[in-house]
């Protein structure tokens, strides 16, 4: 803001005296104006103000050496506390593993178990059925040994009472159709080794006439294998005049 103050000199003039019956009241003087205030001038605009650096940090204050003790030792604890925690850690994992392992191992044991088991009872079955199969053609074996020495004996049998029989001879008497039984005891040769009447037919002529043809058909026929000869030792036979009645 500028202020202009102008003096200007003015030689005095004659004083002009005018008398009144009044005082004329002094005239008033009117203030002289404001001078007027200049255009302010546009303000340039303000510089962006740098940014200012950071500040470094201050440096750590240096720990005495009784803090620097304890804080080393707090932190040594802490460390092997921190060791201790991953050991136990590595541990357990360990441990886990181990019983993740035994248990593996224990379901493969019981699978080989089990199919081992299986195995075993197809084993055992196809065992017995085998055992079965022999036994049943071990009896079907025999059967048939007992069919043809059965077949044989009575074949041999029929032989030997044919062969009596080729020797009977009826006599002119006989009525009906009487039967006379007889326990003969023969020798490995087919000789009689002994002879009993049993059972007589009622007639001590037909009884007489067999046994005479018993004694006269000797040697009697016997199979030619000698193991069978204990089948035909003893024999009974029966004789009638008329097998077909």
């Amino acid at each position: 803001m500028i202020f202009s103050v102008s003096w200007q000199n003015q030689e005095p003039s004659g004083i002009q005296v005018e008398l009144w019956s009044e005082v004329p009241a002094p005239a008033k003087v009117a203030a002289p104006a404001p001078p007027r205030k200049p255009e302010p001038k546009p303000e340039p605009k303000p510089k962006p103000e740098p940014k200012p650096e950071p500040k470094p940090a201050p440096p750590e204050p240096k720990p005495e050496p009784k803090q620097l003790k304890a804080d080393i030792e707090l932190k040594a604890k802490e460390e092997e506390k921190k060791k201790r925690r991953e050991e136990e850690l590595k541990q357990q994992k360990e441990k886990q593993k181990q019983e993740e392992e035994k248990r593996k191992q224990k379901l493969e044991e019981e699978k080989r178990k089990q199919e081992l088991d299986k195995k075993l009872q197809q084993e055992k079955q196809e065992a017995l059925r085998q055992q079965q199969a022999q036994i049943e053609a071990e009896n079907a074996r025999k059967a048939e040994a007992v069919a043809a020495g059965q077949r044989m004996l009575d074949d041999y049998r029929g032989r030997i009472q044919a062969k009596i029989k080729r020797f009977i001879i009826l006599p002119p008497d006989l009525a009906g159709n009487p039967q006379a039984e007889f326990d003969v005891t023969l020798m490995p040769t087919g000789e009689v080794l002994h002879l009993k009447l049993t059972r007589s037919s009622g007639s001590g002529a037909y009884d007489n006439a067999v046994e005479r043809a018993i004694v006269k058909a000797q040697p009697l026929p016997l199979p030619p294998d000698p193991g069978q000869f204990s089948k035909f030792r003893e024999l009974h036979l029966k004789f009638k005049p008329r097998e077909d009645l």
